[in-house]
Parts: structure tokens; sequence; C-alpha cells
């Protein structure tokens, strides 16, 4: 019998062959001056050549301000990044897949930008937690500093510039990431946000950053460009972290992101499985809460490399398509093993480091041709 991740699904204007998404995974492999190297054509094509039908990159930074995250993250703002970027996306669409560009704003959680010492975010508000070593980082977050209005505007235009660039690149869209504790879930979280203009307060004004975002990019795109929203509750730096409000703050968030013009919601599970994170009181999952408030597609993550588990997600109705990440780097072919039944590999820490993962997805594609 198929598993029921491999049925195909229609996103936007294109016909997926399969229900499974690499999701965004950091990989620190970009040159110093954030382009995409011919080792991440590889590593990217990979999947593609592998089944996944949809493939979302890494955080991907859309200004020379203060949206870059860590060091050797790509970029898509220069001509060379997007020339590099043109590599990655051909190798993809030959082997057959879809590509997303994920387009990300650190703000406050930033431990490696080269072009600003500063780190800014909604409010002055020192992160949780301390940076992260496997992305370079170490000791304490600075305190950032607040974005002004005129801030805010550089801040948009960054991110519509981006998916242009995304669009000359050759991406099939984009994903604006508003999850995981970057700068557009920093807005979204009460404890982070203590401004007192339309941006802070209440959750539909905590919201607002994003919608005028993703309202920006959907209208300077062509309608078949995917213009994706990728939302978490969980952070990097905050495991246990809920919308204070429950199902009542979803009932906001969710319209809100669909009526700027959301091509689909992607619901993250940092560093948990979906389990942990979606279940709201009630015994309704905040995935299939998305679904039913806004009749999108709706990406769910974490665990979902457990066949069981993915077949249980969707045959409950939680979720229309299920992003893997470390499930992923083990088994850059998943799709092609569940179709012929064969067992999946473990995860390996070591994959962790993008050569390792790239020599998997050179022994997959020596052994398909």
């Amino acid at each position: 019998m198929t598993h029921p991740t491999l049925e195909p699904l229609r996103l936007g204007s294109f016909e997926l062959p399969n229900r499974l998404a690499v999701a965004p995974m950091t990989r620190v492999s970009a040159t110093p001056d954030g382009v995409p190297t011919v080792e991440m054509a590889e590593y990217y094509a990979g999947f593609a050549a592998g089944g996944f039908g949809l493939i979302l990159t890494e955080g991907t930074h859309t200004d020379h301000l203060y949206s870059q995250g860590y060091l050797n993250q790509p970029g898509l703002v220069t001509g060379r990044q997007v020339l590099a970027w043109q590599d990655v996306t051909s190798q993809v669409h030959a082997a057959g897949g879809r590509i997303v560009s994920q387009l990300m704003h650190a703000g406050a959680l930033s431990q490696g930008n080269p072009y600003s010492e500063a780190t800014a975010g909604p409010s002055p508000v020192k992160p949780l937690g301390e940076m992260m070593p496997d992305y370079g980082g170490s000791g304490p977050w600075p305190v950032p500093g607040e974005l002004t209005s005129a801030d805010l505007d550089a801040v948009v235009a960054g991110f519509v510039t981006a998916a242009l660039n995304a669009r000359v690149a050759g991406f099939d869209g984009v994903e604006v990431h508003a999850a995981n504790g970057y700068l557009l879930d920093q807005f979204l979280t009460d404890y982070t946000n203590q401004r007192t203009d339309e941006y802070g307060g209440c959750v539909s004004n905590r919201i607002r950053l994003t919608t005028r975002i993703v309202a920006a990019i959907a209208a300077a795109v062509p309608a078949d460009f995917l213009v994706g929203v990728r939302l978490s509750q969980t952070k990097v730096n905050d495991l246990v972290y809920r919308w204070p409000g429950g199902a009542a703050d979803a009932e906001v968030i969710f319209p809100a992101v669909a009526d700027a013009g959301a091509s689909y919601l992607h619901i993250a599970s940092e560093g948990r499985n979906w389990i942990d994170t979606a279940r709201l009181s009630g015994g309704q999952t905040i995935t299939g809460l998305a679904r039913r408030l806004t009749g999108l597609p709706v990406i769910a993550n974490g665990g979902m490399h457990d066949p069981a588990q993915a077949a249980q997600v969707l045959a409950d109705g939680h979720a229309d398509l299920l992003s893997l990440a470390r499930g992923a780097l083990a088994n850059p072919d998943l799709p092609r093993r569940l179709e012929e039944e064969r067992e999946l590999e473990a995860f390996d820490r070591n994959s962790l480091h993008p050569d390792v993962t790239l020599a998997s997805a050179r022994a997959w594609q020596a052994v398909r041709s």
C-alpha cells in the first residue's frame, strides 16, 4: 500500500509528487560574503534526486543592515549571491524538485553579522540563553537596539528586494521566516516586544510587521510565485514558550497572515516533536487549527521521519505536507525508501556538518545513476 506521504499535492500553481519537504536547516556553508557554493548546489540537488517534492532552503539574509544571523550564511542581496543561487535552483529543477528560499532576518539573535556589530529588535530586551556555538557564537546575547519606524521600512524593503532577487535566481517561491525566535517572531512574542506603537501590545499589533512584509512581497511578485510563512511557538533560545492566548492567539495570527497573501503556512517545532508543540487545549492541534481557519495548505514539522506519525498526521487532517530536518539529513532519499519499503537510516549527529551530508547525497546520486 502506498504510504500517505507519497500522494501528490497541489501547492499554488505547482503539482508536487508527494507531501514530503526538506525543512530549512542552517548549514553555515556559504562563502564569507554570503555566496552559495558548488557544494551547496550538490547538497540541495541531492534531496531532489532523492525524491523530495519540495525543498526549503536554509535561512537567507535579506539586507546588509541587521538581518544576517551568523557567519557564512547565504544572502539574496548582491548580484554574486543571486547568480550563485541560479546554479542551485537549476540543479534542483533538473533533478525534478521544487525549491523555495527561506527569507530570514535574525534581529536580536544575530551572532555573526560582518556588516554591523550591533543587533536590533523590537525592544531593547536581552534575549534568553546564550549564543549558539554550532553557529560560531559564544557567551550571552547582547541587548539589541530598538528598531525605529525608518528601520522597519528598511526591513520590509529588504524582504521585498530579496524576494524579487529569489525570483531572478530561479526559485519557485519564498518563505518568510517568522518563527523560532528570529526578528518577526521577536515582534510576535510578548516578552521581547515591549513597544507601545502599532507594532506592540495586542497580538494583532504584534503580528503586524509579518503581515506587512507578506503583503508587500505578494504585491511585488507574480501570482504563481509562492509566498509561504513559517511560524512557531518554540524558539531556538526558548523551547518551552507557547503563545500566551493559545487558540485565541492562533485565531488572530493565522487569518491575518492568510489575508496578507500567504500561499501556505509552515508550523515549526524547534527542537521538539510535533506532538509536544502542536497540542492545544481541548485536543485540537495548532496545525489543524491553521488549516481550518485559513483554508491554506499547512506544513507540519517535528519528528516526521517516523512513518507511522507522518501517516497519522495526514490521515487525521492535521496538515497537508510534512517537513523533515534530521530525517532528511540521514535519508536524502527518504521518499524513495518509503516507495520501495526500505529501512530508514538512523540520524547521526555528524550529519549536522555539511560535508558529511554532501557525501551522503553524492553516494545516493551515484547509486541512482
